[in-house]
């Protein structure tokens, strides 16, 4: 049984570290002194969605949280991911650590997956994981179980992973598909604020026709970018869906609502960012991503919802999955 350091407490963080603890590893927590939020829970230890036992440690010394175990799990803002890898890097020993990566996103100025802004600290890819899926804190909270996925370039990685974190709370899967294990994972959150505004324009009726056609677009891209396709159709992408596309509790779901109503919505929705990065992608690799080119293009109000979907509906008849 691994003993992990989680980097990051936030709402994601703060549940895999209660997680953790729960199923008997050692956890220690790190988060950063400068923002209120990390100085009130580890006061605290509670949030609003978990109270950490005295069991878990926590610190906001960021050299002691990456030498204190071998292991390091990875849960903040996928934007900030450089910036905190950049820290890290000053560390000694921090190549031999292996990362977990427990966020979906990919880098938008550069289109890069988040395994990739890793790497380019100089840690091997053997040593990188990533650990995506469906479920909602709210619901795990109260015993309802769910499966999630853990890809790994080194398989051995993955299949530990898998044996280690298992519980009656979530049953994990192995794969071998970094590349469409983490473009599936980012793009789900693109798919939730389509949907949000779909929601917010009381056209919910179309969701079904957004799950068929999102995830045809998404496997494109993800063959295009050398993963394989089928990786859409499984728990980092299209087994997702329901806790992104249709909960309450799904933040991107919840912008895109607002959005459309013009409202504000104050918390992080990473498929705004990511919608910018798959297209960067997209170009690179000459794919063509219609339902994701429509949400950045309304996000960035060069076009409306009903315009939007004039285009998408004006676009040639082709066969379904040609």
């Amino acid at each position: 049984m691994n003993n992990y350091t989680v980097l990051g407490c936030g709402r994601w963080g703060s549940f895999i570290t209660w997680y953790l603890d729960k199923n008997g590893h050692k956890t220690t927590c790190w988060g950063l002194d400068t923002d209120p939020y990390v100085v009130d829970f580890f006061a605290s230890r509670t949030n609003s969605y978990v109270t950490l036992p005295k069991s878990v440690e926590l610190t906001t010394d960021l050299t002691y949280a990456v030498n204190k175990n071998n292991t390091i799990i990875i849960s903040i803002s996928s934007q900030h991911l450089a910036s905190l890898m950049e820290k890290v890097s000053k560390i000694d020993g921090y190549k031999n650590k292996r990362y977990i990566i427990c966020m979906k996103g990919i880098e938008e100025s550069t289109g890069r997956r988040l395994s990739e802004v890793i790497s380019s600290y100089g840690v091997d890819k053997s040593n990188i994981a990533t650990w995506v899926g469906p479920g909602h804190i709210q619901d795990f909270t109260k015993g309802i179980p769910s499966l999630m996925v853990v890809a790994a370039y080194e398989p051995k990685l993955s299949l530990e992973l898998v044996n280690d974190l298992k519980s009656n709370l979530i049953k994990y899967y192995q794969s071998q598909d970094m590349i469409g294990t983490e473009i599936g994972a980012a793009a789900k959150n693109v798919m939730g604020i389509a949907a949000g505004m779909l929601d917010g324009a009381n056209m919910t009726s179309l969701k079904g026709a957004l799950m068929a056609r999102g995830t045809w677009e998404i496997a494109r891209l993800i063959k295009a970018c050398g993963g394989n396709e089928l990786s859409a159709y499984g728990l980092c992408h299209l087994g997702d869906y329901e806790a992104t596309l249709f909960s309450p509790h799904s933040h991107n779901r919840k912008f895109g609502e607002l959005f459309i109503q013009k409202q504000k919505f104050d918390k992080l929705a990473e498929g705004v960012q990511t919608s910018k990065a798959l297209l960067m992608l997209a170009e690179k690799h000459n794919v063509e991503l219609p339902i994701t080119k429509a949400v950045s293009e309304i996000i960035s109000e060069k076009a409306s919802l009903e315009d939007s979907l004039k285009i998408l509906f004006a676009r040639p008849n082709i066969k379904e999955f040609e």
